[in-house]
């Protein structure tokens, strides 16, 4: 086992500042970077921004310290959360806070280099994002702080505390910032009932969509006998517009892990799996280099800290089907069966893994575990409302002008999530819906979701804006579902592609039809309501039972727009394009017939330097007269 002093409070519950030892105080703080001897620059490099040219940042400030003659540490950290602004570099001055800038691609590092080593931040760059408190030094004069800023302001970042700011790949800087104390709490002063208890009384309800309260779910499994127990770490994140997971495993591994090992003390298991898809190769490195430094340093392995309870964790990787995400299918992916589903009873913890007792949290949940555990179930639960506790992370994405990662308290506005910290809508838009469901006023929490016939899910929240379509936005998740299904129940499997069929035919236009196609079409459709009911009621798992929700919520709240699909054959957004409309205005049509040459069906009719005219009955809506015409004489109709 690697020794470190960080170790030694860990070694035995409530040791005290005397009895650290020598230069115990002076470690943490240079891991936390308060007292600084050269400067440090911080590399956004997760998934996000290393995609938006990270590196090649990275790549010029090595350059540029070269160049001048230079000394200063570089250290890579994950998402700090504003991914619309990525690459983000921060740089801290020894004595100074530490400076965050925005959009750093490799050539603009020459200008923001030269401003912070010539200590002469300039408050006016476009570039300058806020310097940060609390990081060891005092201010700088006329900059704002970052954490004042609309997109971090009303943000309560606990899962995300570390994201950003720590070195991922740095178990030190993990115990520096009391990392692994409530793991050590938990063996030291508790009983397994105990940490089932305090999770319990905290409130902490599963952040994977289902929302069942995990201490109740741990005790399940506590309660059953077995020689073998297994705790699962779900981060199979397969829903669309979904990022949390991975980013909170690329930043902050460490936190994932001590949420997951206290977890498996609490049920009694020596075995854990973490569960995660193969296409997230940076978060998977991050977790196999977080493993190896936990059992160097006896924190995983046998016997952790002297208390005799042994853990085990093993990676498995997930091939990405996204109903590996329910968690008996992902159960059988791991015994190296077809990713499928079982009927419940018996519940996992019953007999779930191999046919043990088994508990599967997705990785926010177990996020949220080690500082309950090290603060008390009192402090978590004084965030939130009454039927859910504590914060929620959400991916936002869409038609928002800042999109990322987003921390709120349970209870926060969705409306004050979409336009306050993610600034509205981007180019002036109109906002319309939002994925997870339910008017732009509805607090964030599970009840309120459910009155307006929606889920919390895992988090991930789309925008759209007027020029989305939303029986289009139903197609697509209805495509997703149908080709994601595994195929085992027929309700899902089949129930699914005929509710796509109805809606790929009320966005077809009157050319494709054919024979009694008009009337099969308008039947399919008065029965949609019905073919989702029995979906629900019969679906196996899950997947299956919520599959209709697209089309139901879109039904609900957007009516209007089938009407127009449906009686009129009219997109009102213009985004069916067989069923858009085109027409050639008569003025400024100089009759080139370039339009009719390239229209597929002969539908534009004309003679030379006269207007031209389109048959809307053969016309398909490919739009290929409007991206030929030179003089702007193609205009659409919605």
């Amino acid at each position: 086992m690697t020794f470190s002093p960080l170790l030694s409070p860990l070694t035995h519950e409530g040791v005290k500042a005397q009895a650290m030892p020598e230069g115990y105080d002076k470690l943490v703080r240079t891991l936390r970077r308060e007292n600084i001897t050269k400067p440090v620059i911080y590399i956004g490099a997760g998934t996000c921004g290393v995609s938006a040219g990270a590196l090649k940042a990275r790549d010029e400030i090595v350059k540029y310290l070269a160049a001048n003659n230079l000394e200063a540490d570089l250290v890579e950290v994950g998402c700090v959360g504003l991914c619309s602004e990525e690459p983000l570099i921060d740089i801290q001055m020894p004595g100074r806070f530490r400076v965050s800038f925005k959009r750093v691609t490799a050539d603009k590092v020459k200008g923001i280099m030269d401003q912070m080593f010539r200590s002469k931040p300039d408050p006016g760059c476009v570039e300058m994002l806020g310097q940060i408190q609390d990081t060891g030094g005092t201010p700088w004069d006329g900059i704002p702080y970052m954490f004042e800023h609309p997109f971090f302001k009303q943000q309560t970042r606990r899962v995300l505390k570390n994201c950003g700011f720590i070195n991922p790949v740095s178990i030190d800087e993990y115990l520096a910032r009391d990392g692994y104390k409530g793991f050590a709490k938990a063996l030291h002063t508790m009983t397994p009932p105990e940490v089932c208890n305090e999770i319990e009384l905290s409130g902490l309800r599963g952040r994977g969509g289902g929302g069942f309260p995990t201490g109740k779910k741990w005790k399940f499994a506590l309660n059953t006998a077995s020689n073998q127990k297994y705790m699962i770490c779900n981060a199979d994140e397969g829903d669309p517009g979904a990022f949390m997971d991975r980013a909170v495993i690329e930043g902050d591994p460490h936190a994932v892990l001590e949420g997951l090992a206290i977890a498996a003390y609490a049920i009694g298991a020596s075995k854990a799996y973490v569960y995660i898809r193969a296409e997230y190769p940076l978060a998977i490195d991050r977790l196999i280099l977080a493993i190896k430094q936990a059992t160097d340093y006896g924190l995983l392995g046998e016997n952790i800290l002297d208390s005799g309870f042994d853990l085990k964790i093993i990676i498995k990787k997930g091939a990405g089907a996204f109903v590996c995400g329910e968690e008996t299918a992902l159960m059988h992916s791991i015994e190296g069966k077809r990713g499928m589903p079982r009927p419940r009873p018996p519940y996992p913890a019953i007999s779930g893994l191999f046919g043990k007792p088994s508990v599967v949290n997705n990785v926010e949940t177990l996020a949220n575990v080690p500082s309950i555990i090290l603060n008390g179930a009192a402090e978590y639960a004084s965030l939130g409302t009454a039927g859910s506790k504590g914060t929620k992370v959400f991916a936002l994405s869409g038609k928002v002008l800042r999109t990322g990662l987003v921390e709120v308290v349970m209870g926060t506005r969705l409306r004050d999530i979409i336009y306050t910290i993610g600034g509205g809508m981007a180019h002036g838009k109109k906002f319309k819906a939002v994925q997870i469901g339910g008017p732009s006023g509805i607090e964030i929490d599970y009840e309120s979701l459910k009155t307006v016939g929606a889920m919390m899910g895992s988090g991930g929240l789309v925008s759209m804006d007027e020029d989305n379509c939303m029986v289009d936005v139903a197609k697509f998740f209805m495509d997703f579902i149908q080709r994601e299904s595994c195929g085992k129940c027929i309700p899902c499997r089949e129930g699914t592609r005929r509710m796509l069929e109805i809606l790929q035919a009320i966005t077809h236009g009157r050319g494709t039809e054919k024979d009694y196609d008009a009337l099969k079409r308008f039947k399919g459709v008065m029965m949609l309501p019905r073919l989702a009911k029995v979906i629900q009621d019969t679906s196996l798992c899950g997947l299956g039972q919520t599959a209709p929700n697209p089309v139901l919520s879109t039904l609900r709240w957007f009516r209007d727009e089938y009407e127009a699909h449906i009686f009129e054959r009219r997109c009102p957004a213009g985004v069916c394009r067989a069923l858009v409309k085109y027409a050639i205005v008569a003025d400024k049509c100089k009759g080139c017939t370039v339009c009719a040459k390239n229209c597929p069906t002969g539908a534009i009719t004309g003679t030379l330097k006269q207007p031209h005219f389109i048959d809307v009955n053969k016309c398909i809506g490919c739009g290929a007269c409007k991206s030929v015409c030179k003089f702007d004489a193609v205009t659409v109709q919605n």
